[in-house]
């Protein structure tokens, strides 16, 4: 098993889920029950029927910054297309200030792509949503080195400039990459940046496995320079027993970094997340 192998809780920002004071809660819970990191959803919108509350993240975790000292915290996914990535160098920049330097992004494509992109008139085409991705994230990391930085490509366009205050410790924020597996774009993706968070098309979880050929194909296609990168596994355990402590190990041993207690509106409610959350994580 890794011997890395952190434990997180994560998430969502809607319905039952969507109130700040709720997230800021459970962090705090997250963090004195002796998890490792807390990450939420980033949607704007989800679906438009029936109405449903959604909060905003990066609000929510600069209060969960604020309220806590320890644990890790970010977004899983945060989808980069729709954003400004200089206006989301400013919240991540700061929000790590906040943090003191425990926050990571996750990035991806995001869904569902009609309420949340379609609906707003903005690009519904996974291609040339993927392509204003991998541009947004180049942006973004110029932005966050805190160097001096210009760019001009086929989606944005700056003059030079530079960001400050600079990183902590003069690193900027670790950057996920989300993917759907087997679909090798986002893999190839995901080597060029610091982790990685698989799921397989349709929503399901990778087998450990199927995580073993997640990082198999990583590696193929990283450069050995850029270093280690994250894993992330994630799924739903009963408890910090032998039956929890089972998944997660073999998670581990498959090769993660990072698991996610992974909780959802439709698989119950913030009490049982809480009840959950409380018992801690099974290591």
């Amino acid at each position: 098993m890794a011997e890395t192998l952190r434990h997180a809780v994560h998430v969502p920002n809607l319905r039952e889920y969507g109130d700040p004071n709720v997230l800021v809660g459970l962090a705090r819970e997250a963090e004195q029950a002796g998890w490792d990191g807390f990450f939420v959803w980033d949607h704007i919108l989800h679906r438009r029927e029936p109405p449903e509350p959604v909060v905003d993240p990066w609000v929510t975790l600069g209060a969960c910054a604020a309220r806590t000292e320890r644990i890790t915290l970010g977004t899983l996914i945060t989808p980069v297309s729709r954003r400004r990535p200089w206006k989301l160098a400013r919240e991540l920049a700061t929000l790590n200030v906040i943090a003191q330097n425990r926050v990571v992004l996750g990035a991806g494509l995001g869904s569902p792509r009609h309420d949340e992109f379609e609906a707003f008139g903005e690009e519904a085409d996974d291609r040339r949503r993927a392509a204003r991705l991998d541009e947004g994230l180049e942006v973004l990391a110029g932005l966050l080195s805190g160097e001096p930085y210009e760019h001009v490509g086929a989606a944005y366009e700056l003059d030079e400039m530079r960001f400050l205050p600079v990183p902590p410790r003069g690193r900027r924020p670790p950057i996920w990459i989300g993917g759907n597996w087997p679909n090798p774009r986002p893999f190839r993706r995901a080597a060029r940046w610091d982790g990685v968070v698989p799921e397989k098309v349709g929503g399901q979880l990778p087998t450990p496995a199927e995580l073993v050929d997640v990082i198999a194909f990583i590696d193929q296609h990283r450069d050995p320079a850029l270093g280690r990168y994250d894993v992330v596994a994630a799924g739903l355990t009963p408890g910090p027993d032998a039956e929890g402590a089972a998944i997660t190990h073999a998670y581990g041993e498959a090769g993660a970094t990072w698991w996610l207690e992974r909780f959802h509106p439709s698989r119950g409610s913030v009490g049982d997340a809480q009840r959950r959350i409380a018992m801690g994580p099974a290591r």
